[in-house]
């Protein structure tokens, strides 16, 4: 078995990684096999990333056959014990699985529970659409931050150059599969700002400033909306800009802006205890049987679910699960919710923080 280490010098984070664990304590984790599946392949390669003495510093161990794999699954899980938190890409279904199935084939002690851990492919695949990815793979999140590696393989290509290798023990094909791996590591720390649109839909927002704007559409009807001038607690490491839920949003570095149609429209108010109300169709209005009892019998009825309800004409903004209450719908059987813009809420600068938070999370579950 091989070793080698990699000291990546001047190479500074962009992304504040201290805020998930001590950095000293985190270990990145990669592994290349020679296959999909553990019962028939093997892991000939595992590298990590670690923070050391000031530098950040890439170790790999590899088997330079498929005797060596288990002292490489012992050295590898031995140095792992040092760490407290793990960083990967898709381990939590690839690399991690296939170690610990190595280790129980070779009785092996292996206990990934014991860490702390961050899949950062499953912390960017839910707002893939809303970033317009392609799709998750490391090299895709790359090319999405502008982001360029050496390596031209992809990991299903070097399983010939590892069989290759084993027959021949040429230093170039040795010096490919690491730089393969090593790539990877970098392109670990590298992505780490992605994790800034995470926090974009999971952290606080504050909204600096809150203004109504008027317009035509193109159809020259007036129309108005709410304009939201955001700070972001992370920056965004490259432009983005999403249309969904008839909103808009675009962002950079520190700011961004989330324009919200206002809608002024006469809308319901629903009552929930129904029974305790009369319905006055001449007046489509409900009244409670306290004060409707005095109203003559031909003119009111038993009021129901969908006809317990008073009108409103005011402006209101759209909400997608019940941020502010009093809620109101256009019809009872509507999904559609909205509140009244009151002149209480327009003074409320908090409510307007989380209401950023609440609008950015509805257009991402849209996409």
């Amino acid at each position: 078995m091989k070793t080698e280490e990699i000291v990546l010098g001047n190479f500074r984070l962009k992304y504040p990684l201290e805020r998930l664990a001590p950095i000293s304590q985190i270990l990145f984790l990669d592994i290349e096999t020679t296959g999909l599946l553990s019962s028939g392949s093997m892991v000939y390669l595992i590298g990590c990333a670690f923070y050391s003495e000031g530098n950040w510093i890439i170790k790999q161990w590899f088997a330079q056959s498929p005797e060596e794999e288990g002292e490489l699954i012992k050295s590898f899980l031995s140095f792992a014990q040092n760490y407290t938190y793990l960083i990967h890409y898709n381990g939590n279904s690839f690399d991690l699985p296939f170690i610990r199935q190595k280790a129980a084939q070779y009785g092996i002690a292996c206990d990934f529970g014991r860490l702390e851990g961050l899949d950062l492919y499953r912390r960017i695949l839910p707002y893939k659409n809303f970033l317009k990815l392609p799709d998750c793979k490391l090299k895709s999140v790359e090319r999405f931050l502008g982001i360029q590696r050496e390596d031209t393989y992809n990991g299903g290509e070097l399983i010939r150059v590892y069989k290759d290798y084993t027959l021949s023990h040429d230093y170039n094909l040795y010096h490919t599969l690491l730089l393969h791996n090593s790539d990877d590591m970098k392109g670990m720390l590298e992505v780490l700002p992605i994790l800034a649109y995470y926090d974009l839909f999971n952290s606080s927002l504050k909204a600096r400033k809150v203004q109504a704007n008027y317009y035509n559409d193109i159809h020259g009807v007036p129309r108005k909306e709410l304009v939201l001038q955001l700070v972001f607690a992370s920056p965004l490491p490259t432009q983005i800009s999403f249309m969904g839920k008839g909103c808009h949003f675009k962002g950079e570095g520190h700011e961004g802006t989330l324009v919200v149609p206002i809608y002024e429209e006469e809308l319901k108010y629903f009552y929930a205890n129904y029974k305790d109300y009369y319905y006055l169709p001449t007046e489509d209005a409900a009244l409670h049987k306290s004060i409707a009892s005095f109203v003559d019998k031909e003119y009111r009825q038993q009021a129901t679910a969908a006809t317990c309800y008073t009108r409103k004409f005011s402006s209101y903004l759209p909400q997608w699960d019940i941020l502010v209450t009093p809620f109101f719908k256009r019809e009872y059987k509507s999904t559609d919710l909205f509140f009244e813009l009151t002149d209480d809420i327009k003074k409320n600068r908090q409510l307007f923080s989380d209401y950023a938070s609440h609008v950015l999370n509805a257009m991402a579950v849209q996409t």
